[in-house]
């Protein structure tokens, strides 16, 4: 009889066309979710051409890039502007192709040295640098604002002060939080993967992290696919649908994911003053647009609108779900504490990853002379931001309560699949 011969599956390539693919799968997808968002959001109409240069400092801004706003109303006047805010749902779709993109090569092989990520790592990076460098430069518009007409015309008529107002990437900013962001997703997706080697210690720290750190992408996940057929219901009940899908398409990681936090119990500061058109909730907009700084909680929330009271029931349910998982994930030997604390270190720090990348500030306004903001609809102030250390640490007691409970669930699941020869304690540990 001839031997049993095995023919195991090749690993593909990671060459240099690779890395290309990837990057440039990578950014036509930002690119086309970028695009779809602004043409939703009526930026299709912008005068002389300007669309092509606004998609570009989008999908910059999507990866942490900095953009700068900048005005001009002659000698004597001057517009101030500035923006901070990161477009979550571009961000999220390249971050999945570009993650994915790089884990494909990985795939299927017994072993991977440290030389061969380092090196596939490597051309990934060069390149997406490259692209986002060409980005950066293209991302440049400057736009006159419409002043209207009666005594601010006519001011600005006598002293040639027209207004004027733009925005220029600044490309050495960029090109380091580009390779930031890269850095990111590449690590995310090594510590979430599955049948992706590593050298050396690796995979022994990556056996106890990766469970708690799925359980908190597929928690983010969750939450956008929760938020999304929301969105999408609302817009086929009650109408506005362009709005709504610039809001999907650019933003909706932006609402969904404070509002888990919102049903954790974290609070957010926030107003609006101007002629921001948000497109968000009505509810949301009503909050904001006081003459204050306003609070956005559960207790504000839910006196407007009775059923966000269902928010700390989504996401309780949620995250006991990627509790459940994880436990089930974990090495079976890991005792039910650990797991709790594990969860709640895990869901700590995904709390304020979202602080960090959700909080938004924007201001534009036009004075004359020095004096103040001639205000007249050339004025606007838009603040979003969170109380940062609420928010983590009700995100570590929700952690250690879900990880604890999570774990508890899984025990007969974990008991059915203890190899024989061993038993499972009452503290979830598995000894011989």
């Amino acid at each position: 009889m001839s031997p049993l011969t095995v023919s195991a599956r090749p690993a593909a390539r990671h060459g240099w066309p690779q890395a290309l693919a990837v990057m440039l799968t990578g950014l036509a997808v930002m690119v086309l979710v970028a695009a779809a968002g602004l043409w939703a959001a009526g930026a299709a109409g912008l005068p002389d051409g300007a669309f092509p240069r606004v998609l570009a400092a989008t999908v910059v801004t999507a990866v942490g890039g900095s953009v700068r706003l900048a005005g001009d109303a002659g000698a004597l006047a001057r517009t101030e502007a500035g923006i901070t805010v990161l477009p979550l749902s571009v961000a999220l779709a390249g971050a999945l192709v570009v993650g994915a993109g790089f884990l494909r090569p990985l795939r299927h092989r017994t072993v991977a040295s440290a030389r061969e990520l380092a090196r596939w790592a490597a051309r990934l990076a060069v390149l997406w640098l490259l692209v986002l460098a060409g980005l950066a430069l293209a991302a440049r518009e400057t736009f006159a604002v419409d002043v209207g007409s009666g005594t601010l015309s006519d001011l600005t008529s006598l002293f040639e002060a027209e207004p004027r107002i733009g925005f220029a990437a600044d490309v050495p900013p960029t090109v380091l939080f580009a390779l930031l962001w890269l850095a990111g997703v590449l690590v995310v997706a090594l510590l979430v993967a599955h049948r992706v080697p590593l050298p050396g210690r690796l995979p022994r720290w990556r056996e106890g992290a990766r469970p708690v750190s799925r359980a908190m992408l597929e928690l983010l996940l969750a939450s956008v696919v929760v938020g999304l057929v929301v969105a999408l219901v609302t817009a086929a009940s009650r109408g506005h649908a362009r709005t709504t899908f610039a809001l999907i398409l650019l933003g909706l990681p932006n609402l969904v994911w404070p509002a888990l936090t919102v049903g954790l119990g974290a609070t957010w500061n926030g107003r609006v003053d101007g002629p921001f058109g948000l497109p968000v909730p009505h509810i949301l907009d009503v909050l904001l647009r006081t003459p204050d700084v306003s609070e956005v909680d559960l207790r504000t929330l839910t006196e407007y609108d009775g059923r966000t009271a269902w928010l700390p029931v989504a996401a309780g349910v949620l995250l006991l779900v990627v509790a459940v998982r994880a436990a089930l994930c974990a090495p079976p030997r890991t005792p039910l504490w650990r797991h709790a604390v594990r969860l709640a270190v895990a869901l700590a720090l995904t709390v304020l990853a979202i602080c960090l990348l959700c909080r938004i500030s924007a201001h534009y306004g036009l004075s004359l002379l020095g004096i103040g903001d001639l205000g007249g609809g050339l004025s606007g102030e838009l603040l979003l931001r969170p109380r940062t250390w609420q928010a983590v640490g009700l995100g570590a007691l929700w952690g250690l309560v879900a990880g604890f409970l999570g774990a508890l669930l899984a025990l007969p699941v974990r008991r059915r699949r203890s190899p024989d020869g061993h038993h499972e304690r009452r503290d979830g540990a598995l000894h011989p």
